[in-house]
């Protein structure tokens, strides 16, 4: 089944329903790819791990490691942007063209305006992630928590651990779960269709997400799950994990989101 959505330039998209567990094959699609495009997809992960640790050693020595956390699950936030890269190899493999390292570096050059509004969009969304964890410390009164040993105490093994975390973890799915819906396909959409703009994209992926909510959250739980396993091991897991779920987000698109013209 499909629905037509209205949308301001171009063809219309319609959106496919889709089996509930079709997130499983998108993940043996983009599985796929980092095989056919090894070396330029394990790149983009380990840049973005490079970039996790940067980001964690500056908080650490600002002695502000009660943020490591939302700044991890920011990664949920704006990874979409840091995987535009990644959907450009998927793009080009699924074309035929030959994979280039220029090409997947300045994939955002295809529609340059619009990447980067939906890119500080979704850091926008992560900012106000990463104010609402400081003022929910300031709530409960932890507004200087001086080490990382202490923070985990504080955070876990007090009286205040259990109300502080269900505050947390509810504010963050809100915030996720709103991220989720406008991201999931914004930036394949705004790749693919040189000619769209940022309002197509959030009303194409949100109107995907909505006709699709079963599978989506099945694919969202999965995203979760590698990520947060891909951190375990000091992030160096999303070397491998960025890239696959990054080539799945593409096939998810292609997937769900079908254009009636024959143009790219």
């Amino acid at each position: 089944m499909s629905e037509t959505i209205a949308v301001f330039r171009g063809p219309s998209p319609r959106i496919r329903r889709v089996a509930v567990d079709r997130p499983w094959m998108w993940l043996g699609a983009g599985w796929r790819d980092l095989v056919a495009a090894p070396g330029r997809s394990l790149m983009f992960g380990a840049a973005a791990v490079l970039a996790g640790w940067f980001a964690v050693a500056l908080l650490m020595w600002a002695e502000l490691p009660y943020l490591v956390l939302p700044l991890s699950a920011g990664f949920f936030f704006i990874g979409p942007f840091m995987a535009v890269g990644l959907y450009e190899i998927s793009r080009r493999l699924e074309a035929g063209v030959p994979v280039t390292t220029g090409a997947a570096l300045l994939a955002w050059r295809r529609n340059p305006d619009q990447i980067a509004l939906m890119g500080a969009l979704l850091l926008l969304v992560h900012l106000a992630w990463m104010r609402a964890a400081q003022l929910l410390f300031a709530l409960f009164q932890w507004q200087t928590v001086p080490s990382w040993d202490r923070f985990m105490d504080v955070a876990f093994y007090t009286t205040r651990s259990l109300p502080f975390l269900v505050l947390g973890v509810g504010s963050g799915a809100v915030l996720a779960a709103i991220a989720f819906a406008v991201g999931a396909f914004s930036m394949p959409y705004l790749l693919d269709r040189r000619e769209a703009n940022l309002f197509e994209a959030i009303a194409t992926s949100v109107a995907a997400v909505r006709l699709n909510w079963r599978p989506m959250i099945l694919w969202a739980s999965l995203i979760v799950v590698l990520v947060a396993l891909a951190m375990v091991p000091g992030l160096l897991g999303l070397i491998v994990v960025l890239p696959v779920v990054a080539h799945a987000t593409w096939h998810a698109y292609r997937d769900i989101v079908v254009f009636d013209d024959a143009a790219p």
